[in-house]
């Protein structure tokens, strides 16, 4: 069974597309990146899956960015995928508390969902809505339908096992070309999220993606596209952060170096860390920084 791939397929005769991924090792490298509570984990997972299926719909190079920001007890989760299906995020909570409710609206309490999307060519684009449904998987189908007004049908699914974590994802939504087809479009995308209802935990984490698709939809007219791998992977460095600290006056810097021995930049996404001494703080407002070789 092959894990951290995105399918994509289409249904021919009722204009709807669909997508599945299923997370494993790139989903695992978030959670060994900082020491997660299990319902953080969880809808990491979920931001992780859905992140996957609505950069897959990109026609673009750029990349998304799904964001919930609360004022209960988490504050911040976010997943950043790029369109060749490059992802990393990160969540804050808070840490005070011993005792997490699982109950999604209690977690997000007032939260609000942020979709960015970035073009590498073009501007920005940032839609918001309300988390005031039971499960992030409703949230997505009410943006799309708020922003778009597209039926849209998603599911989110996560396993956690001891380093074999899992997260998995669905997507189906309508694709109209015309006025005619649009009747056409609804009946046929109300049967197919009808099946894909259907699915299990088991099927979706224990069988292969081909079984599942042929599971839900071996009577449909449908075409399937290669795979994509799906990885994780931060695009933190120490010239990065070199860039970051030349903001700062020398003087300031030095002033902590002398405190503290040297200066240290840690990647919010994957927790690696940087240092910076005296001579690294030289060489950075002197516009000759060169990174050691093994330490980019």
């Amino acid at each position: 069974m092959a894990f951290d791939q995105l399918h994509r397929y289409l249904f021919n005769q009722g204009n709807v597309r669909g997508e599945m991924v299923r997370l494993e090792k790139s989903f695992q490298a978030i959670l060994d990146s900082y020491p997660y509570p299990p319902v953080i984990q969880q809808l990491l997972g979920e931001l992780m899956a859905a992140a996957s299926l609505l950069t897959a719909t990109l026609k673009f190079k750029g990349d998304i960015a799904i964001q919930i920001q609360g004022e209960g007890p988490l504050s911040y989760a976010v997943i950043n995928g790029t369109h060749n299906q490059q992802l990393r995020g990160v969540a804050r909570w808070d840490e005070a508390l011993t005792v997490l409710p699982t109950d999604f609206n209690e977690l997000v309490k007032k939260g609000v969902l942020v979709i960015t999307i970035t073009p590498e060519d073009g501007e920005r684009y940032q839609g918001m809505v309300a988390l005031d449904k039971p499960t992030l998987a409703q949230c997505i189908e009410g943006y799309f339908e708020q922003s778009e007004q597209l039926a849209t049908k998603v599911i989110l699914r996560t396993q956690l096992i001891d380093k074999q974590s899992k997260a998995c994802g669905m997507f189906l939504q309508i694709m109209p070309t015309s006025s005619q087809t649009t009747d056409k479009a609804d009946t046929a995308f109300e049967h197919l999220s009808a099946l894909t209802d259907t699915i299990k935990n088991e099927e979706l984490f224990g069988l292969s993606a081909e079984d599942i698709l042929h599971r839900l939809y071996h009577q449909e007219d449908i075409e399937i596209y290669p795979a994509t791998k799906v990885v994780f992977k931060c695009n933190c460095s120490k010239e990065r952060s070199a860039v970051a600290l030349s903001g700062l006056s020398k003087e300031e810097l030095l002033d902590i170096v002398a405190k503290d021995g040297d200066i240290k930049m840690n990647c919010q996404y994957c927790h690696t860390e940087y240092s910076f001494d005296a001579i690294d703080i030289e060489s950075i407002h002197a516009g000759t920084f060169n990174i050691p070789v093994g330490q980019g």
